[in-house]
């Protein structure tokens, strides 16, 4: 228990370290990005002379030396304060906590989807490297991991929503205002939303994650210990999915963990495409409107939520494998 405990405390030291080192790097790239906020605001205001944007600037700070900037920013993240949005004159993390379940519905129904069914697609072509079934779903994975997600999204929308007959499912936002009141009607609406936006994202990862099964598969049934258990007499089934299933998962697990930022970033063109009221439609916007706070806010949380993830898939592994400490291995 000491060791595991000091294997977090170490790994909790340095995801703080990491985060900070995201919060400067950001804060940076905004202040070098192209564009004055204080000219935003001034034309949002209808005024733009000299004495106009000095005002705004001392009201927003902005006139202070940039490293000045940058330790209030942090001390305020600390605090866990993300600033005051320019254009909403609202809380950053409360706009960024009003769209997270959006997002995190969004991109955790579409890794799931594709975690589970890339997975059993990756066993089931692994049992049958050779057949046409396994030709086919290679070829069809390819394809799916090199097509652009927006591309697939409007794709999506021609044939299942704005095309006849299959005018079935929802285009844009997360809700209809019919079903307010009606908790069954609106989780059945939540879901018809849903389906179009999670398929798309979830169709683009679902190509990897069956490639990756499928070579992990392959591997692992070559191993030592599958022969030997299949000279035992032990039963195919028991084989694949307890004995070389449990193995093979692992480099799926890992890399599901470490994607999590690309598929926050490919969140993000969806929730373009399809009008997802998510943190990714809120970031496009506050780029458009020079909303540097707003953004900068986003950065670092999107951040915050790749470094938790990666430290759930640490403790997933000891799930999935027992031989795998958080302290190391034994």
């Amino acid at each position: 228990m000491l060791a595991l405990a000091r294997g977090i405390g170490i790994r909790l030291g340095l995801a703080v370290g990491l985060l900070l080192a995201v919060v400067v790097v950001a804060f940076f790239l905004i202040q070098i990005a192209p564009g004055d906020a204080a000219l935003y605001l001034a034309g949002e205001q209808g005024a733009g002379d000299a004495e106009f944007l000095a005002k705004i600037r001392a009201q927003y700070g902005l006139d202070r030396p940039v490293l000045v900037q940058l330790g209030t920013y942090v001390g305020n993240i600390a605090q866990l304060d993300l600033g005051k949005s320019f254009y909403f004159n609202e809380p950053v993390l409360g706009l960024i906590l009003d769209r997270l379940f959006a997002t995190v519905l969004l991109a955790g129904s579409a890794l799931l989807f594709a975690v589970t069914v890339g997975v059993a697609v990756g066993v089931f072509t692994a049992r049958r490297p050779e057949s046409l079934p396994s030709q086919g779903v290679t070829v069809l994975s390819l394809v799916g991991f090199s097509t652009p997600v927006f591309w697939l999204g409007l794709m999506f929308i021609v044939v299942f929503a704005a095309g006849h007959p299959w005018n079935i499912l929802p285009v844009t936002g997360i809700e209809d205002v019919r079903y307010h009141g009606n908790w069954f009607g609106e989780t059945v609406d939540l879901l018809q939303h849903l389906v179009l936006p999670a398929g798309v994202l979830g169709v683009v990862y679902l190509a990897f994650y069956s490639r990756l099964a499928r070579a992990s598969m392959l591997e692992v049934l070559e191993s030592d210990y599958i022969r030997t258990a299949r000279a035992k007499g032990a039963h195919e089934r028991v084989v694949v999915y307890k004995h070389a299933l449990r193995n093979a998962i692992i480099p799926v697990v890992t890399v599901a963990g470490l994607q999590v930022g690309n598929l926050l970033s490919g969140a993000l063109l969806v929730e373009f495409v399809f009008g997802w009221p998510g943190i990714g439609r809120l970031a496009v916007s506050s780029i458009f409107r020079r909303d540097s706070p707003t953004l900068l806010g986003i950065m670092i949380f999107s951040a915050a939520m790749v470094i938790v993830a990666n430290l759930l898939t640490d403790l997933v592994y000891r799930l999935i494998d027992p031989r795998i400490r958080v302290g190391g291995a034994r």
